[in-house]
């Protein structure tokens, strides 16, 4: 089973959110692999499937080896469809779609990281939520409690609301918001209830910071 990964934005903490996850489903007996749908800002190797396979605790994959896990790299650290121009190779969306495939018929569940947010463009004429809606996966959304999330996370509700994407978990995210725990306790409040009443069947997760101490590349 194929199931994304996306949220509010670059820095929701995705990477963190699917290495956890990926644990979390490992423990549970599942054959587990992360993907990354496009990485840009590296050359050789996926730094975001770099800390899943940490958080993971396991070493890299053969699947990592043959670049399945990390189909399209690009080097400079910003939109998948600016990276592509700049490095002047264009995305192979059914490179990508083939590899996730391969990985779909080895393991039990493979957990597809996005590029940023769900409006990410890919291509100039591709966004990350038509991609998604495209091949049919379900997802789980990341969001978190710095000031402006309850704003972008109620607005890619609306564009999740208008698409026949199926939301299985939303998981909050408070490390970001740390600093200020009056601001991360609200906007988990406020979020919470706007996510029961929205998408009444997905699960409401909160990512526990102890968590993050694995988090790092090795």
């Amino acid at each position: 089973m194929v199931t994304v990964i996306s949220g509010v934005d670059t820095d929701a903490g995705k990477s963190i959110a699917t290495g956890w996850w990926a644990r979390r489903l490992m423990a549970s007996g599942k054959r587990v692999i992360t993907q990354k749908l496009v990485q840009t800002g590296n050359r050789e190797l996926s730094e975001d499937v770099l800390r899943h396979r940490a958080m993971m605790g396991i070493p890299l994959l053969p699947e990592d080896e043959a670049r399945l896990t990390m189909p399209e790299i690009y080097s400079y650290p910003c939109s998948p469809h600016l990276a592509a121009r700049l490095d002047r190779r264009p995305l192979d969306l059914q490179k990508i779609t083939e590899a996730t495939a391969i990985l779909d018929s080895r393991y039990d569940e493979v957990l597809l990281e996005g590029a940023g947010g769900l409006m990410v463009p890919l291509t100039d004429s591709l966004l990350t939520i038509d991609y998604i809606q495209a091949n049919g996966y379900p997802m789980i959304f990341v969001t978190g409690g710095v000031l402006g999330s309850i704003s972008h996370t109620l607005l890619a509700f609306e564009a999740l609301e208008r698409r026949p994407i199926r939301l299985t978990h939303i998981i909050y995210n408070r490390y970001p918001g740390r600093n200020d725990r009056l601001i991360d306790d609200e906007s988990c409040a406020y979020l919470q209830r706007e996510a029961a009443q929205r998408f009444p069947e997905a699960e409401w997760l909160e990512l526990p910071i102890l968590e993050l101490s694995h988090a790092s590349c090795p």
